[in-house]
């Protein structure tokens, strides 16, 4: 006989459990998203953002109607200055967009892993410069450290990394701009993508190229169209579920999982060249970030 006290065990996960899950998710789509765009070599970049654009309308659109969010956009378009922002960083977001899919397929992924090291480096940079923070001494270490990888590859073996600083700037831009708009994350991004949708409905218009017609193409190229909306939108959700659920600080840690993967695709699976100048610019941004994510550790465990 069993004992009658006896209790099935409450297997159900705690709020931070599911969050570092919806965090895991988040950073891991964002890595694994290149092996998604070179499906698409064959179509130009331009194009390929164009459907992203689109399609990722569509999915928001979805979304903001499931959710019932459709009082915050309201609220959002009636604000100009709010309006203002959400267009300047909507820009960005496309430019970001476009250059990361055309260094995935044009075989710069590397360079690309790079630029998203770099960029909770630049977040603090530009916390400094823009909203008044102050540097912490290892934080200022850190940042010297991954600036000082960047210029030797400038001064000794005369490449500038455009793709990695284009790609951390204008989301590190990005994301200050977010910051200063009171706009939750999805219906913001819904409103920055509907006003790239003109734009993306005009070129899809007028251009003529080998995959422009739906009718033309085959059913996997269509599908991978569509899918370019889910690309963009699942990762987005994951980590607003763990934003909710975890302190912000906490999710910084996990921001290197996207970056990591793209590095190991670039070397292991498509065979980019890890060279000498590569070696010692990663080496002094690891190093950088080693020392970044020892200071954040830090100071989560005093502030907690």
């Amino acid at each position: 006989m069993h004992s009658t006290s006896d209790k099935p065990a409450d297997s159900s996960l705690s709020p931070t459990q599911a969050g570092m899950i919806f965090a895991v998710c988040a950073y891991t789509i964002w890595g694994v998203a290149p092996i998604y765009f070179k499906q698409l070599l064959h179509v130009s970049p331009t194009e390929i953002l164009m459907h992203r654009i689109i399609w990722s309308a569509v999915v928001l659109t979805g979304l903001i109607i499931g959710l019932k969010q459709i009082g915050k956009v309201r609220s959002a378009l009636v604000d100009k200055k709010v309006m203002g922002l959400l267009a300047t960083a909507g820009l960005l977001l496309g430019c970001n967009w476009w250059l990361f899919i055309w260094a995935i397929n044009n075989n710069h992924l590397l360079e690309a892993s790079l630029g998203y090291y770099i960029n909770p480096l630049f977040n603090v940079l530009f916390g400094f410069v823009f909203l008044g923070e102050r540097f912490r001494k290892l934080q200022k270490i850190a940042v010297g450290m991954a600036f000082t990888g960047v210029a030797i590859l400038i001064i000794s073996f005369g490449a500038i990394p455009y793709i990695a600083l284009t790609l951390a700037l204008s989301f590190s831009l990005y994301g200050l701009l977010r910051k200063q708009v009171k706009v939750d994350s999805i219906p913001g991004l819904l409103i920055e993508t509907c006003m790239m949708l003109p734009l993306a409905i005009g070129y899809w218009c007028l251009i003529d190229s080998p995959t422009s017609n739906f009718a033309e193409n085959p059913l996997s190229t269509n599908a991978l169209f569509v899918l370019a909306g889910i690309v963009t939108t699942a990762p987005l959700l994951c980590f607003t579920a763990a934003a909710k659920r975890l302190l912000y600080s906490t999710l910084g840690f996990f921001q290197y999982i996207g970056p990591s993967i793209m590095f190991v695709l670039a070397v292991v699976v498509y065979n980019e060249p890890f060279n000498i100048e590569r070696i010692i610019t990663f080496g002094f941004v690891w190093a950088g970030l080693a020392v970044f994510t020892f200071d954040a550790l830090r100071q989560y465990r005093r502030t907690r």
